[in-house]
């Protein structure tokens, strides 16, 4: 994260005695990414954060692939992806490799237990819905457009104060950060960055736990999901300070980079992980130079996947995609305008679109969850029409 942050109560210097009212010590925790070089946060609980009082082991989380087949583009339909569950429970793996996993979530209850993903850092990019996260560091409140950055380690329990919601879902084994370009030195973010720190969202509103009993956390690692039972609230924590935090950001708040002619895709980067980066298309007004083409290039992904997630609005350049679809883009041959949308976007004046594009550096992998939901049909959407 780009700024620090602290909540609740913390003494004076780090490492040194921090006691109860009633004089016995609270309990330190220093959770840090890179082995104590990267950045990190110090929690104060009330409880031993490795108490434990059961441990059982719930089965792997490895994704099953399909064979690619021929190279092609594929667009997969995921609006009437089964609702029901919690959000973790809820959540389908659609698209991944070693360095990323892509996929939707249609929960349509609260969760009763608790998560903490101790393998990869999560964004959850809200489509529908709105709710609370609560999380040892504190609450954050998410509506539509919203992501949600949560990093390993974090112990969440999602509320949902709507009946239904839908999420895009992201996961890897890296950090999810502001691109390196958009910020100095310092890490501050810089003029020309289409956000600033006023718009991302910290945690607010530490509550505090010091029930005892059974409580039942799913803990992921190692590919695997182990359930562990505390006797205490893993919300115990009375105080914290870092730069390792949950944090949300509307995709409402993204201020769209325009030019005189088309932009790159780049102008569009939200989020940067390892060999992946996270774009977001917003409404914003097309290309001004009197002869300007609003509609994108075609463009051979040489290095890259693209995946694109739609959430709202009219996509231009995209013909046969609907609201919730998800097309695969990926390297090894040209994609751009199906035929009659070049000539269309010329005189557009806006665009109303919005869109979640992410584009890995590695190839991805189809999961077989995916299969069912393809559009066959996709691939063939640029022989439709006059040729160009």
């Amino acid at each position: 994260m780009p700024y620090y942050h602290r909540l609740g109560q913390i003494p004076h210097k780090r490492h040194t005695q921090f006691r109860k009212p009633g004089g016995g010590l609270y309990r330190e925790e220093v959770m840090g990414l890179e082995g104590f070089s990267g950045i990190q946060s110090i929690l104060y609980h009330h409880f031993l954060p490795p108490r434990v009082k059961a441990v059982k082991d719930l089965g792997e989380t490895r994704v099953e692939y399909a064979d690619f087949g021929p190279i092609r583009h594929r667009a997969f339909a995921t609006q009437n992806i089964p609702a029901g569950g919690d959000a973790v429970s809820a959540r389908r793996v659609l698209l991944g490799n070693a360095d990323v996993t892509l996929g939707i979530s249609r929960p349509t209850r609260s969760m009763q237990d608790f998560y903490r993903n101790a393998q990869a850092y999560e964004v959850w990019f809200t489509h529908e819905g709105e709710g609370v996260l609560h999380t040892q560091f504190g609450q954050l409140t998410f509506t539509s457009g919203d992501y949600i950055v949560i990093p390993y380690g974090t112990t969440w329990q999602m509320q949902l104060n709507t009946p239904e919601a839908r999420f895009f879902v992201i996961e890897a084994p890296s950090q999810i950060e502001p691109p390196n370009r958009y910020r100095n030195k310092y890490g501050q973010l810089l003029e020309h960055a289409p956000y600033c720190e006023r718009d991302i969202r910290p945690p607010e509103n530490l509550v505090t736990h010091t029930e005892t009993g059974e409580f039942s956390v799913r803990v992921k690692v190692r590919d695997r999901i182990s359930q562990h039972i505390l006797d205490h609230h893993p919300f115990d924590v009375v105080g914290w300070d870092g730069y390792l935090y949950p944090w949300a950001f509307s995709i409402h708040d993204f201020e769209p980079i325009t030019g005189r002619v088309h932009q790159p895709p780049p102008v569009h980067q939200t989020f940067q992980g390892h060999n992946f980066v996270v774009c977001s298309f917003v409404p914003r007004l097309f290309d001004y130079h009197p002869e300007a083409i609003p509609a994108p290039y075609n463009h051979s992904n040489v290095n890259s996947d693209e995946v694109i997630y739609y959430a709202d609005g009219n996509f231009m350049s995209r013909r046969g995609i609907d609201k919730y679809d998800i097309t695969l883009h990926p390297s090894g041959l040209p994609h751009g305008p199906q035929p009659g949308a070049t000539e269309a976007s010329i005189g557009k004046e806006k665009t109303e679109e919005l869109a979640v594009m992410v584009d890995t550096f590695h190839p991805l992998q189809v999961a077989l969850a995916a299969l069912e939901l393809e559009k066959p049909e996709y691939m063939a959407s640029w022989l439709e029409g006059t040729p160009e």
